[in-house]
C-alpha cells in the first residue's frame, strides 16, 4: 500500500476528524471499528496540531519591531 506523500490540508484534516468524532459519539460500533476510528482520530489530531504549531512559528517569525523581527507569542485572545 502506497503511503501518502503529503498530509491533508488543515481544513480537510479537521473535517475528517469531525466525521470520526461524530461516528464515535453515535456509539453502537463494534469494538474493532471503534478502535480503528480512535487511532485515526488521534493521528488526525496530531497532524492538525503539528500544522498549527508550524503556523504559530511562522507568525512569530513575521512579527516585526522597527527594522528587525522580534519573536512574540501568538495570542488567541481578542
Amino acid at each position: 500500500m502506497a503511503e501518502e506523500s503529503k498530509a491533508p490540508s488543515f481544513e480537510a484534516g479537521i473535517a475528517e476528524l469531525e466525521t470520526v468524532v461524530k461516528e464515535l459519539e453515535a456509539g453502537d460500533l463494534p469494538l474493532e471499528r471503534a478502535l480503528a476510528l480512535f487511532e485515526k482520530g488521534t493521528a488526525l489530531s496530531a497532524a492538525c496540531r503539528k500544522q498549527l504549531d508550524e503556523a504559530e512559528t511562522r507568525v512569530e517569525q513575521l512579527i516585526r519591531r522597527g527594522d528587525r523581527v522580534v519573536p512574540e507569542p501568538f495570542r488567541t485572545d481578542s
